[in-house]
């Protein structure tokens, strides 16, 4: 089998995790290798005659199941509803003293939602202010359920300016970066993408969205705001804050409280970041795709045989 046969069942085995149908060229962006675009054409055309992957209108997948791609796009119409919300969601959030930058992730940014769907949200902050901001933020997130809209606030993802990198390198994350939809702070995002660079690795085709994100304008009480704080009593509160929400987050993972959705919290947190531990669903999510592409590419080699 030639790579590019390989390469193509490999990146469909990933998104048929999530039940998500892709087109001709969503799967070339996301290859994980560069590869001619004629030579990728012929690949996808030879694994469909050979009834390895199937196509229904424009999309294509590993089942052979219509109702994917039903699926797919009512999570596309009900997506961009969502996302006009999130973007004055967005416009909001950003006035917040140290906030620096805000992205759509998780599904949404991949233009999809369903009725259980949030608006998650990728937060970069100020230097050394990360626990200050999300905390204000959570505060107000804290209002936010009694009108019932707590779910447009899932701010569940902070970075600083001091490491914008993404630690954990794999496809996992690669995807979640290069899928992000930046709303707010263009020059922030373009720093961001530089210090990420090595998604290139693993998705050497897919573009970055810098365009989609306003600059990060500050007001004057927010200037004020962060005026207030940008002092050694700001460096003490900031580190405070980090210190008690750890030990409250701790606590909670001990006790294995689940969420809305049943799922067991857990948060990894340090000075520049506050973000879900990758032990509690990434690497779970990676160890099934590894074996899904082992039983797609056994599949493949059968037919081949034949």
């Amino acid at each position: 089998m030639s790579d590019a046969r390989r390469n193509i069942l490999a990146t469909l085995a990933y998104f048929d995790l999530f039940n998500y149908p892709l087109t001709m060229e969503e799967v070339y962006f996301f290859l994980p290798v560069k590869v001619n675009f004629e030579k990728f054409e012929y690949a996808l055309l030879g694994l469909t005659e050979d009834r390895l992957i199937f196509k229904f209108e424009h999309f294509y997948t590993l089942k052979n199941d219509y109702f994917l791609i039903e699926r797919r796009e009512k999570g596309n119409a009900k997506a961009a509803g969502l996302i006009a919300t999130a973007r004055r969601v967005g416009d909001l959030l950003i006035r917040f003293p140290f906030v620096r930058g805000i992205a759509v992730s998780g599904s949404l940014s991949k233009n999809f939602a369903d009725d259980d769907s949030d608006i998650d949200l990728f937060i970069i902050t100020a230097k050394n202010r990360l626990w200050i901001a999300r905390t204000v933020m959570h505060c107000f997130k804290k209002l936010t359920f009694l009108v019932k809209k707590e779910h447009y606030f899932c701010m569940n993802y902070y970075i600083d300016e001091e490491d914008l990198l993404i630690h954990e390198k794999n496809i996992y994350t690669a995807t979640e970066v290069a899928t992000l939809m930046p709303l707010h702070g263009d020059a922030v995002f373009e720093q961001f993408y530089a210090a990420n660079a090595w998604t290139r690795s693993f998705l050497p085709n897919k573009c970055l969205r810098l365009s989609t994100a306003k600059p990060a304008k500050r007001s004057w009480i927010k200037r004020l705001s962060e005026f207030m704080f940008n002092n050694r009593m700001g460096n003490a509160i900031d580190d405070l804050l980090m210190d008690i929400t750890k030990q409250r987050w701790l606590t909670k993972m001990k006790m294995k409280k689940k969420n809305n959705r049943g799922i067991v919290m857990a948060m990894d947190a340090g000075k520049h970041y506050a973000k879900p531990d990758p032990f509690n669903f990434q690497y779970n999510l990676i160890a099934n795709y590894q074996k899904r592409v082992a039983q797609v590419l056994e599949r493949s080699e059968g037919v081949a045989a034949h």
